[in-house]
């Protein structure tokens, strides 16, 4: 009888890196990160007019504090997802995910009061965190370095697609059936395929994070000798927040980017409800913010990867700066309209390329961990926004809040000008 052990297939013939090779898994894990998106998009017409209508809230800062919640709890579990990730592996933190995410839609419908939709908001941003963090490292594992940017193009761009398309959705079944329960149905079937898929046909990918270490190349100008594979997980916050000069000028970016996210979902649809516009109207304005943003990705994450990181963030940062005093100063559809595709497409050369930079930095050893904190410091955006917004809205109005955010995205593109390199 042959006793003998069965030779071992080397890891590199196991698995590989790159689009082609790994195409099937790769739509699969869009396909999730678009149910993940909608998640957040049954949210973004209907929550902030539900906030008025049928729970009363006037003060502006009382309003946000369903994003100011959501932010806070996103930002803090992204840091750990990255963290959980490369400990546990990618697979399980997605899942579990998906599994916060089931009661979500269920506490909307019911809730008899606005502290049933502040939890509500805690288990979403805890859910957004490890799906949304997890699809895009695993995204990350599968190409490799050679088409990062066009990866992170193709993530964002399901995800904030189906913001736009459940945005738009919502806006119509709430015109049509009232703010509740329709519109929230959505989410329970995405929450229900997200956990199955995930669950069911999803396959691990850091396997594939460690393949690319062991052939893990250092710059050739030295830049990043001083970040070599070992960082303890205080290193990593350390570098990726503030001392790194890329990291730290991603993080800030990512942070003011969603600062004035926080500000277009929570204030837009009260200021142009105020205008008389109707609820569908509202809901084609807060899906075309969205929407711009998601199918431009598909362009602008693959031309970073040609064309260089640094300069597609600054000319995003002030893009969405503009576009921001342009909805200040108008008082009726057609430009804001124009300003919201204008908004989208500034975050659309922002958003992946930002994380692509962060992929180009990170070591793959610890490049989930600085994913992490690289969305805590973005995801912190949400929260920071919704509470600026609020407080200079209640003391000076809403067109003064949305001046303010948009000098601080001003500034911001002036920081990356200044202090970031080509990654």
């Amino acid at each position: 009888m042959n006793t003998s052990t069965p030779p071992t297939v080397p890891l590199d013939q196991q698995i590989g890196l790159g689009l082609r090779r790994n195409l099937a898994q790769f739509t699969l894990l869009v396909v999730v990160n678009a149910l993940v998106g909608g998640m957040l998009g049954q949210e973004r017409t209907v929550l902030p007019l539900l906030a008025e209508e049928e729970f009363g809230i006037r003060a502006y800062t009382a309003g946000l504090s369903f994003i100011l919640v959501f932010g806070l709890s996103k930002a803090i579990t992204n840091y750990f997802a990255g963290t959980f990730s490369d400990r546990y592996g990618r697979k399980p933190v997605l899942v579990a995910g998906w599994l916060v995410a089931l009661p979500v839609p269920l506490l909307l419908i019911w809730a008899p009061s606005w502290g049933w939709v502040i939890f509500a908001n805690v288990l979403l941003g805890i859910s957004q965190g490890l799906t949304w963090s997890t699809t895009v490292v695993m995204k990350i594992d599968l190409v490799g370095p050679a088409r990062r940017g066009f990866a992170m193009g193709l993530n964002e761009a399901a995800g904030y697609a189906a913001v736009a398309a459940t945005a738009l959705a919502t806006g119509y079944l709430a015109e049509a059936y009232g703010l509740r329960p329709a519109p929230f149905l959505l989410g329970i079937a995405f929450a229900a395929l997200g956990l199955g898929l995930s669950t069911l046909a999803v396959k691990e990918t850091r396997e594939h994070a460690r393949l690319e270490a062991v052939g893990h190349v250092a710059r050739a100008d030295g830049r990043h000798d001083h970040l070599h594979d070992k960082l303890t997980d205080r290193q990593v916050l350390v570098q990726t927040s503030f001392k790194e000069p890329a990291l730290s000028s991603a993080s800030q970016a990512g942070l003011v980017n969603n600062l004035n996210d926080g500000l277009a979902w929570g204030l837009f649809p009260i200021l142009f409800a105020a205008a008389g516009l109707s609820v569908g109207r509202i809901g084609v304005l807060a899906a075309l913010y969205p929407a711009v943003w998601g199918v431009g990705q598909l362009v602008t994450g693959a031309l970073s990867d040609r064309w260089g990181r640094k300069w597609m963030i600054v000319a995003g940062m002030w893009l969405q700066a503009l576009a921001l005093a342009v909805i200040a100063v108008s008082d009726s559809f057609l430009p804001w309209a124009i300003a919201a595709a204008a908004l989208g497409a500034g975050t659309a050369l922002v958003y992946p390329t930002l994380l692509a930079s962060i992929g180009d930095v990170a070591h793959p050893a610890w490049r989930a961990r600085s994913v992490g904190v690289y969305r805590l410091w973005r995801d912190g955006g949400f929260a920071a926004g919704a509470l600026l917004a609020g407080i200079v809205a209640d003391a000076f109005g809403i067109h003064a809040a949305v001046w303010v955010v948009a000098a601080l995205t001003a500034l911001s593109g002036l920081i990356v000008a200044v202090r970031m390199y080509e990654t």
